[in-house]
Formats: structure tokens, C-alpha cells, sequence
């Protein structure tokens, strides 16, 4: 089985990428589920401050590797039925945690997409939404606190996110054939 790894920066895409790998026979195991629960159990509100302040208990408490760890057990059990699309991978840690655990059977795949484009994408998302300030924020805080360059960098694929939701199927396809070794 195989264990493809979305990565890249807020609002690049990677959720509607992970959506396309789901649909293509991909289990789907979203990272960030593991802040949201975490958000919910303390009786937060899901918002940016909460979300930004429960990753960074959650590194602290296990390292920066956090949510490869916590989710090890979800992809185990995933991969015994069939490959996993795992959505949002954060950290060069997390990536080293996968690369070393899943070896030869771990794709990673980077969303690209201009901080301009992004910012626009998440400020209309229906699903926290994000001001200028908050994406900013986000961005600084991904590539100077999680080490989320690290992963983009060492990605497997990289699709450009840059024109239509058509267009990006279709990119996402190309990436998916290769990997489940279609192409």
C-alpha cells in the first residue's frame, strides 16, 4: 500500500488536492483533525488564536513530530484496507517521522500555490475564513516555527495551484497515476 503526504502552505490547496486522491480510492486522514478534536475536548471555539495556540501545546507535549505520531496509528490501520492520502502534513519532523517509518511506500506531495492567490482563497473560504493579518501570520508562524519548508522542498511532486479547479483535478491526477503506479 501506499501513503501519499499532502503538503503546503495555507490556502494552497491541499485539502481539495487530498478531496481528489479520496475520490481516486485514497483513505483520507486529515492531520489538523487532531488540533480540532484537541480544540473541542479543552470547550474552545475553532478559530485561529485557539487552533495556533493547541498546535503549539501539542509540539510541545510531543515534539515536533507531533502529528505524524499521533496519527501513526489512523494511517496504520488505514493502510492494512487500502493506499492513504494524508492531509496536511506540517513539519520537517513529521516528514522525517513518515520517511523513516514508511521508507520505499511514502509520496510526498506539495501544493504550491502565490501567498496572493492563497490570501484571496482564504479570506472567502466558507470554513475559517482568514483576514490578511491571520494568513500572514499563519505563514510566518508555518515556515519560522513548524519547519514546513523542509517538506515542500523534499516533495516527491509539486502541483501548481496557479488556474481552475478543472485545471487542478487534472494536475492532481497526473501526480495520482504515478504513484499507484498506473502511469
Amino acid at each position: 500500500m501506499k501513503l501519499a503526504a499532502i503538503v503546503g502552505m495555507t490556502g494552497a490547496g491541499k485539502s481539495e488536492v487530498s478531496r481528489l486522491f479520496e475520490k481516486s480510492g485514497f483513505i483520507r486522514i486529515r492531520f489538523g483533525d487532531v488540533t480540532d478534536e484537541e480544540v473541542h475536548k479543552r470547550g474552545l471555539e475553532l478559530n485561529e488564536e485557539n487552533e495556533r495556540s493547541t498546535r503549539e501545546l501539542l509540539r510541545q507535549k510531543y515534539g515536533m513530530a507531533a502529528y505524524a505520531v499521533l496519527n501513526l496509528s489512523r494511517i496504520e490501520l488505514a493502510l492494512k484496507q487500502q493506499d492513504v492520502v494524508v492531509d496536511g502534513l506540517y513539519s520537517w519532523e513529521e516528514y522525517n517521522f513518515l520517511r523513516k517509518y514508511f521508507v520505499d511506500d511514502l509520496y510526498v506531495v506539495a501544493v504550491w500555490a502565490s501567498p496572493k492567490a492563497r490570501y484571496a482563497r482564504l479570506a472567502e473560504r466558507a470554513d475559517r475564513p482568514l483576514t490578511l493579518d491571520e494568513s500572514a501570520g499563519r505563514d510566518k508562524a508555518e515556515v519560522e516555527n513548524i519547519n514546513k519548508a523542509g517538506p515542500i522542498a523534499m516533495a516527491d511532486f509539486t502541483i501548481l495551484n496557479d488556474a481552475s479547479l478543472k485545471e487542478l483535478a487534472k494536475k492532481t491526477r497526473a501526480v495520482i497515476a504515478p504513484i499507484k503506479g498506473k502511469a
